[in-house]
Parts: C-alpha cells; structure tokens; sequence
C-alpha cells in the first residue's frame, strides 16, 4: 500500500520506503478509527484525521529470555530497542545515548509529604541536554535517518529546542528550530548553542506549533524533518523509555501511583502505553496503577476538564512561569483524560507560588534542583495527597523531567546569599551563623 498524505501532513521527502528499516514498527495505526498505513513521515489519517501511532510486532517467547536481554543492554534507552521504533544497530550510530537515569529513593521528601509506602522521583536532569526530550529526539532521529530528512526541526517551548540541536550536530544534520520569543534565557543559549538555526517567533507556543503546520506543507520545508509534527508518531515512543526505566529500576513491577507533568499530554499517554505493553509481553505482573497529571494553573486546560467531566480539551491562553509546560491547546488532552479516569487517577493544578514552593522543597529535602515542571510535579503530588487522593500507603513515582538551571528566574529572588560578611570570625559570630 502506497504511503498515504493529507491535506496539511504531506510527506515532505520525495517518497517513503515501505522496506525502510525501523525494528520492529510494523506501520502506523489511527488511534481513533483504527486504520493502517505503511511506515513514513505521516501523523494525521487519511479517513478521519486522528493521530497516527506506532504499531508493532513486538517479541515473542518466554519473558525471562527479554528481560535478560535488556538488562545486558547499553545504560541508555538503546537497552530497550526491540520495543522502539528503530533498527537493531541504532547503538552503534552517533547519537547522544539517553536514558537510563536515576530513580531517586526520596526518603527525606516523603516524611515531608506524608508519604509512607514509598516515594521516588525519576530524575531526568540527567539526561545529555537536561531534560527527558532527549530520548523522545534520539527516536525521531532515527526516522529520520531512515526517511531521507537532511534538516531536523521542532516547534518548541525550549527543552526540545536544545535537545534537537544537540542531536542534529551528533548526527550530522542542519537543524532549524522555532521557539516563542520571550523564552528563559537559558533555554535560548542552550538551543542556540550548538550552531544550528533558532528562530523566535512573535506569539506563545501554539502560535509557533501552527506556523511550524503551516510550514511542512511549503516546498520551503521539503527535506525537514520536525520531530513533533511530521515524526510526531515515532517521536512521542521516546517516553515509553520512562516506564520501561521505571519498571526495571522497581524490579520489574509497575509503581501504585506515578504523577507526570502535562504539556502536549504525550509523555502521559506514552508512559501508560509503555505500561501496557509490558504487561502484554510478561515482563510486568499485570496489577492495577494509577496515573496523575499535573499541570501549572496558569496552563491547565486539562486540569479544568478533567474536574468539570469534561471529555474534550478547551484551550487556554498559556500565563504561567512553568513555560516548557505551557501549552494551551494539548494534542494529547483528551487521551489524558481518558487514562486518567480508566486508571482512577487524576489531573491537578498548581499556583505558579506553589511552584517555586515545590522547587525549593526538592532541593531542600533530595538535593534535586528541578526545573519549573519538576516544581508543578512535585507541588501537585503534595496537593493530592494532602486532598486523601494520592494513597500516601502506596508506591508513587513523580516525574523531574529537567534541570533548574534551565529556569533560574523562578526561584532567583527567593535564593539569595544568607549573609555577606567581612572575612573574620567575628564578623560571621556576628551575623549569627555559628550555631546555626
């Protein structure tokens, strides 16, 4: 069957190769009507304009055999390869090799949340540009590699800017990203840093991503590859890596409870396909779990549905200082919803005031320096538990999904120098901070 385009989503390489060679991804499916076209840089259906996903003929036999595969694996997300969208020697080509980060036993934090069955924060920050958009960019790397693209582009909020400029130089490519324009000025310098193209755009973030739309449709973007448009379907598997991650680093078993921030939605629907599909290859013990979503109160148009019953998403206009959250129309709401309801989870806000509490608490208590979405996660799983929703006797995983010198201005006013003093004892007796 001939790859198929839409009106808006044309395949922007001169044609798609149906022996193109992405592991196991099998073709791409419809996740409303169920329709299937072969592999290529699509993300909308041709019959009814839903989002495209994955499809896969994942592995078969006995699942002691696979997870004694993985766990011989490379620390990266490569361990997991015969799950992802990209070829059995993907390991061996320059890429920056995400994933495999801490999952941090938050002791200290959980005696101050309440928390007694176990609290851990999965720590993305340490990911090679600080932020977990380095694993879902090195899957859309591989597409495309494998679909001919020579200019690897985004619309981002600015983690993802600096994660594709870091991956398009260690692969070789031109990149060309588009950012709002009134970004942290360290999101800036770190996409610009790596000498590709970073243009801002007058407008918040869904003003870029639909300039972006517009944009793969114009022989101006023939040969680009945007990893959260027209690779958004292989893109969006790179948060699988989380749950695998999370899961082995449990001992092979799901958390009761996992909170994860809220920006597009995809991280949350893809950590919850990441769930299903180990159950479905025996690697997990199926039980139930909850998924939460976070969002800040500024940006929380899923937030908002969710505690109206709402199944559809209205948007909002971004007004938060969580900016990598900030997105007022989010792709993935609905599904959002939709599992957190099936999951007897929930979707929270925050103030952008609890925020910083939050950020400040991580730091204090783990010695975690999260970015503003860490603080939304954080200060949302406090709330929840405070409010008797998040089950304190349980597992619960919380998600830091970057670093907080990425958003310094945050929490810049409130830390500060405790004292300035002369160089002598005296003058430290003085300032009351011998004791202290």
């Amino acid at each position: 069957m001939a790859v198929q385009t839409v009106a808006g989503t044309a395949d922007t390489t001169a044609a798609a190769t149906p022996n193109v060679d992405l592991g196991p991804a099998a073709a791409l499916s419809c996740r409303e009507c169920g329709e299937r076209f072969e592999l290529g840089p699509l993300f909308a259906c041709a019959s009814c304009f839903g989002p495209l996903e994955v499809a896969y003929e994942l592995p078969t036999g006995a699942p002691e055999e696979l997870r004694k595969r993985i766990e011989a694996g490379p620390d990266n997300i490569w361990r997991y390869a015969p799950l992802l969208p990209v070829p059995a020697d993907v390991a061996e080509k320059p890429n920056l090799n995400p994933g495999f980060t801490k999952l941090v036993k938050a002791d200290n934090l959980a005696r101050e949340l309440g928390v007694t069955g176990g609290l851990y924060v999965k720590d993305d920050s340490g990911n090679p540009t600080h932020s977990f958009k380095d694993r879902v960019v090195a899957i859309a790397v591989e597409a495309a590699r494998a679909f001919g693209f020579t200019t690897l582009s985004c619309s981002s909020t600015g983690n993802l800017a600096g994660a594709v400029g870091a991956a398009a130089a260690r692969a070789g490519l031109r990149s060309c990203v588009f950012i709002p324009h009134d970004l942290e000025q360290g999101k800036v310098v770190m996409a610009a840093v790596y000498g590709g193209e970073l243009v801002g755009i007058e407008g918040n973030y869904d003003d870029v991503n639909r300039f972006c739309s517009e944009l793969i449709g114009d022989p101006l973007g023939e040969g680009w590859g945007f990893v959260n448009v027209n690779l958004r379907p292989y893109y969006g598997e790179g948060s699988k890596t989380l749950a695998y991650e999370i899961c082995e680093q449990l001992g092979w078993r799901l958390p009761d409870q996992i909170v994860i921030p809220i920006a597009s939605g995809s991280q949350l629907t893809k950590i919850d396909k990441g769930f299903q599909e180990l159950i479905k290859l025996g690697l997990v013990e199926d039980r139930p779990y909850k998924i939460f979503g976070a969002q800040a109160e500024g940006c929380s148009p899923v937030s908002a549905a969710f505690k109206a019953g709402h199944d559809v998403v209205r948007p909002q206009k971004p007004n938060t200082i969580a900016k990598s959250l900030a997105i007022g129309n989010p792709a993935d709401g609905p599904y959002v919803l939709d599992i957190a309801r099936r999951t007897g989870g929930a979707v929270e806000d925050v103030t952008d005031e609890q925020v910083v509490d939050a950020i400040k608490l991580l730091a204090r208590a783990e010695g975690i320096f999260g970015e503003t979405a860490g603080g939304v996660t954080v200060g949302v799983t406090k709330k929840l538990v405070e409010a008797g929703v998040i089950d304190p006797t349980l597992t619960t995983v919380v998600l830091n999904t970057g670093d907080g010198l990425k958003t310094l201005d945050a929490v810049s006013a409130t830390s500060q120098a405790t004292a300035t003093i002369k160089p002598s004892l005296d003058a430290f007796r003085a300032a009351g901070l011998a004791s202290a």
